[in-house]
This record gives C-alpha cells, sequence and structure tokens, in this order.
C-alpha cells in the first residue's frame, strides 16, 4: 500500500506540474483509480499528501481540485522565495566551483535559445531548464534544511507556467537576471548574487499577478 501511495502521489504531481490539472480542476477519485490502475485509498492518501505540500486543495464536502492561489497567497509565496532563495544564492556564491558555474553558463544558454524561438513548447522548455538552474544554485549552496523549505513554495510557478506569461520585455530581463547570477557566482560575491536573486523573484512575481495569474477570491468569477 506505501509503495501504492508513493506511485500515486508522483504520478499525480506529474500531472498538475505538467498542466494535464491545471490550477482549479477537480480531481475526481473515482477517475484518477481507474486511470492509475489503483483503488481509492491510495488515491485518497495522495490527495493528503499533496495537500500538505500546497499542490492540492481538499474541500468539506466537494472532493478536491488543484490549488489555485490569491494575490495574498502569492505575495507570502514570493516573500519566502526571496528570503530562502536570496540567502542559497548568497551561499552558493561562495562555495561554487568554476565548473559549477560553467553548467550555469551552459543552462543561460539554452534557455536563451528558447527564449528567443518563443513558441509555447519552446517556453515550457524554458521553464524546465529554469528550474534545473534554481536547482544548481540550490546544490551550491549545500544546505539540506533550506531545500527542504524551498521544496514546496518553488513548485508554484512550475504549476503556473509562469514563462508562458512573459511579455517579451519581461523574458529578456529574466535572462539578463541569470547572466548577472552567474557573473557574481564566478566573482564570489555573496551580496551581488543575493541583490540579483532578489530582483529576479520579485520581477517574477510582479509578472505573475500582472499577467491574471492569482485566483479571484472564492464565490467570484
Amino acid at each position: 500500500m506505501v509503495a501504492a501511495t508513493e506511485q500515486t502521489v508522483t504520478r499525480l504531481r506529474q500531472f498538475i506540474l505538467d498542466g494535464d490539472l491545471e490550477p482549479g480542476a477537480r480531481i475526481q477519485e473515482v477517475e484518477l483509480a481507474a486511470q492509475l490502475g489503483v483503488s481509492r485509498t491510495p488515491v485518497r492518501e495522495a490527495l493528503r499528501t499533496l495537500s500538505s505540500q500546497g499542490l492540492v486543495e481538499l474541500l468539506p464536502n466537494r472532493g478536491a481540485r488543484v490549488a489555485r492561489w490569491s494575490v495574498k497567497d502569492l505575495d507570502e509565496i514570493y516573500e519566502l522565495r526571496v528570503m530562502l532563495e536570496s540567502h542559497a544564492a548568497q551561499r552558493a556564491a561562495t562555495r561554487m566551483s568554476p565548473t559549477d558555474a560553467d553548467a550555469l553558463t551552459e543552462l543561460c544558454e539554452q534557455m536563451e535559445a528558447r527564449a528567443q524561438r518563443g513558441s509555447k513548447a519552446d517556453l515550457l522548455e524554458l521553464s524546465q531548464l529554469n528550474s534545473r538552474f534554481h536547482g544548481c544554485v540550490l546544490d551550491a549552496a549545500d544546505s539540506p534544511r533550506l531545500a527542504t523549505m524551498l521544496a514546496t513554495v518553488v513548485q508554484v510557478p512550475l504549476v503556473m507556467r509562469t514563462f508562458v506569461r512573459y511579455s517579451p520585455d519581461a523574458l529578456a530581463r529574466s535572462m539578463g537576471h541569470h547572466r548577472e547570477l552567474v557573473a557574481a557566482m564566478r566573482a564570489g560575491a555573496p551580496e551581488w548574487a543575493g541583490a540579483v536573486m532578489q530582483s529576479h523573484i520579485i520581477a517574477a512575481r510582479t509578472v505573475l499577478v500582472n499577467s491574471g495569474g492569482a485566483a479571484a477570491p472564492e464565490g467570484e468569477t
């Protein structure tokens, strides 16, 4: 049963992150159990797990749905990202090897190529590369506790498909932030790296809210 629950959690999370289940979509236990070839018990346990991670909302007497986020929710999430990822960037700047910095540079080049092409498929790939970029920074920070704290909040931009919402100017600005972060890492300058990461996260939050990514209050359309 434990293995079935873990597999269900993994597959349901992937459905959400891949966009097969959009924010606000209802999750039908019976249909999902049949789709995954499991009983309803692992599905219920998986929904509880993903609820604790902020990806699913459990509604009294109404089942479950993929989480939606209000402006207030996004403000809190991105405030946490600013604090945690800026700190991660500062730590990484004093620990990152030249080889790691080279890997970040390669990721910058791959992201810029997809940003230039700009199709929806390219922008979704860009989101995946961006996650790898931020993951490399977090790995270089060498703080398991910090990684644990960030594990939930960084899923929000993945679910929201953030780069699809970017204007060309905002996309270029984001790519520039990545390049400047690499420069700060190579220079071993923690204050510089932390400041760039802070600007990067705040800009991402502004794009998401201004693009209509926040949910209306309950009961409104």
